[in-house]
């Protein structure tokens, strides 16, 4: 399959920077959720420590809910922001992973092709119509893949856009509703 030890050293080069960019997407996605997983429960603690000091200066029941109503909005907004920047980050390493895979499969494509043709030139005569039948299922699998590639990535679209209207549907209702208890108490 290799020609010469040079062609050699360049693959295993070549899959060694593929290997190591992976790795770095990876860790680059894990340090952004650690980093936001740190920073969401500092905000948190801070938000409990205030929550329970104005809770401790109640001094009736329709001051009770009025503080529960005006507690619980900010509470779900922080939810649904986490949510989103979660969603965020895994979006963008499962972007980089498949412009990479996409690469890779690319210069598969172009290996093979390449064989192939050397195969073809050196084949006793006849085989044409193997070779033909070779190309023909490879491409036809380059298009299934290239088929199966753009249909995930609608997918992926349209499950981001619900998620987008779900959580702007929740902030909605929730603010609607704290709204509602807030009048009711008052």
């Amino acid at each position: 399959m290799f020609a010469t030890p040079e062609q050699f050293a360049a693959t295993n080069k070549a899959n060694i920077e593929t290997l190591l960019t992976l790795a770095n997407t990876a860790f680059a996605s894990a340090e952004r959720l650690a980093a936001l997983n740190l920073n969401t429960a500092r905000s948190l603690l801070e938000d409990g420590v205030s929550n329970a000091k104005a809770l401790l200066a109640v001094k009736d029941a329709q001051e009770l809910v009025s503080l529960q109503t005006s507690l619980a909005q900010p509470l779900v907004e922080k939810a649904v922001a986490y949510a989103r920047n979660v969603y965020e980050i895994t979006s963008q390493s499962q972007e980089e992973v498949s412009k990479l895979l996409e690469g890779q499969v690319a210069e598969l494509n172009k290996g093979v092709a390449s064989a192939l043709d050397k195969a073809a030139k050196s084949a006793p005569a006849g085989s044409d119509v193997a070779v033909a039948a070779v190309k023909s299922a490879i491409a036809a699998a380059n298009s299934a893949y290239d088929s199966m590639s753009k249909a995930a990535k609608q997918v992926a679209e349209i499950a981001e856009a619900n998620v987008a209207a779900a959580t702007n549907a929740t902030v909605k209702a929730v603010s609607t509703t704290s709204k509602a208890a807030a009048k009711k108490a008052a």
